[in-house]
């Protein structure tokens, strides 16, 4: 059945983008332009999508919870301190 007559995307596309790390109905757009132009398959593909494991929004729902386990914390680098006086 397709999802995007738009593009012609059907839900076996999206379930292979999605089998393939495509997470978001943003991701499925990147992997195969289903939403991008009229956009009324975006609720679709969401519901396509669902709730199941993604990597990446475990990630995103780790850093909301600290409780939930361990996030690397992000690196911070020292920059010089420069000064408008210091540059000739």
């Amino acid at each position: 059945m397709y999802v995007c007559s738009c593009f012609g995307v059907t839900e076996q596309q999206v379930k292979q983008h999605a089998d393939a790390g495509a997470c978001t109905p943003r991701q499925i757009a990147s992997a195969c332009k289903a939403g991008t132009d009229c956009g009324g398959c975006v609720r679709r593909i969401q519901a396509l999508l669902g709730r199941g494991e993604c990597p990446r929004r475990e990630l995103l729902e780790q850093r909301r919870d600290p409780a939930a386990g361990p996030v690397a914390a992000p690196v911070a680098m020292a920059l010089p301190d420069v000064r408008l006086s210091d540059a000739a």
